[in-house]
């Protein structure tokens, strides 16, 4: 806790970022509550609920291409004020979706409010590298993962009463707000550019960024190890769990605020736990563990109340694993590169996301039951914990 506490005090530039993030994060999760609790509401069909879940991530993938190579050519501060903006408007529109029929609307408002929002974080974690050295920079991702996993557990909790007590359109006024306060300290944030002074065309850039990554084939592996963490993409999972199983407990905005804030201070908790143990060498064993414990979640779903100790186990390892594979992932690019490695990164990422969201949803209306749902996408971890090895082995 002391090396986290000592980084912050002494990286005035890493402390504001942090301080924004944990802002935006905590306000962020008023919205995804508050637009899951709108569709169940107005009895959206659960196509809408999984297309929502997969809009989340869609956009990244997207776009990924294209901002990797604007990160490293535009202003840096600029850009994120620019970010931040865009997601402050699309909030502000979500207020007047009051039916189904503006539906398509409201998930084109999720797409461009995910995608701004993870172009920031893209740049960001491409300017961090810049901020700091090796061993600062794995503090720096683990103490994102824990802010994000400390906004996840505190949003979620709070939105969900909040929610539960004041509606969807105030959360979305409060997500807002909170952005707003975001916008305002950002301002004042003095940010060096990433910004290359010989950038080349933007489509030069693009096409480049992929020659490299082709060039350096640990590179790849690595994307695809950290993609693995998109499996833990169980907002769809969540929906269906509070709307179809457990709706008799409490309402549905509290069961989801339950679960997830359960699973958030779990991920915190392991983040705290496990970074001293996980190396390059625990690494296998971490992804083993963390497939055994999704699938004992999906074992455990028949009750509502013993699910918690699955959604506990399996969020304890989640955190090590994203910030460890991001970090292998920045050990191994060149400077020059960082923006559009980062992207392309958080593309194949976020692929996984959309396509885990999509899947959950697809397999539920085929007749599968959540908690074999679940129980299938544990096995898929310990898949890629043999995946690690291989990488190991093979590519230096």
């Amino acid at each position: 806790m002391e090396q986290y506490v000592e980084l912050l005090r002494n990286n005035t530039t890493l402390r504001r970022l942090s301080i924004i993030q944990l802002i935006s994060y905590f306000g962020a999760w008023f919205s995804h509550m508050g637009i899951y609790t709108l569709l169940i509401q107005l009895d959206a069909p659960v196509w809408a609920l999984s297309a929502a879940a997969g809009l989340t991530f869609l956009p990244s993938m997207l776009l990924a291409p294209f901002s990797g190579a604007i990160i490293d050519k535009i202003d840096t501060k600029k850009f994120m004020l620019f970010l931040t903006a865009i997601e402050i408007i699309t909030v502000f529109w979500l207020m007047f979706i009051t039916s189904l029929d503006a539906l398509w609307i409201l998930l084109g408002l999720i797409f461009i409010r995910m995608g701004t929002g993870s172009i920031y974080f893209q740049t960001e974690m491409s300017l961090l590298p810049k901020l700091l050295n090796n061993d600062e920079l794995k503090l720096a991702n683990e103490i994102h993962s824990m802010i994000w996993s400390i906004s996840y557990a505190f949003g979620m909790a709070v939105a969900g009463f909040y929610i539960h007590y004041f509606g969807t359109t105030s959360a979305f006024v409060a997500d807002m707000v909170l952005y707003s306060i975001s916008f305002y300290l950002l301002l004042g944030l003095d940010i060096p550019s990433i910004a290359s002074q010989h950038a080349l065309h933007v489509k030069a850039m693009i096409w480049s960024g992929f020659v490299y990554i082709k060039e350096n084939p640990k590179i790849m592996h690595l994307i695809f190890l950290h993609a693995s963490v998109g499996l833990t993409a169980y907002d769809a999972l969540i929906a269906l769990l509070a709307d179809h199983q457990y709706k008799q407990f409490l309402s549905i905005a509290l069961v989801m605020g339950f679960i997830n804030a359960s699973r958030a201070i779990s991920q915190v908790l392991g983040q705290f736990l496990l970074s001293r143990y996980i190396t390059k060498e625990t690494l296998f064993y971490i992804f083993i563990i963390q497939g055994i414990g999704i699938i004992l979640w999906g074992v455990l779903q028949y009750d509502f109340y013993l699910s918690f100790i699955g959604i506990f186990v399996c969020g304890l390892f989640t955190t090590s694993l994203w910030s460890y594979t991001y970090t292998l992932l920045q050990y191994e690019t060149d400077e020059a590169f960082y923006g559009r490695v980062i992207a392309y990164n958080d593309m194949v990422f976020m692929g996984m996301c959309t396509l885990t969201s999509f899947a959950i949803g697809i397999l539920f209306e085929w007749g599968l039951s959540l908690s074999l749902i679940t129980g299938g996408l544990g096995l898929f971890f310990i898949v890629f914990g043999f995946y690690w090895k291989w990488v190991q082995k093979v590519i230096k």
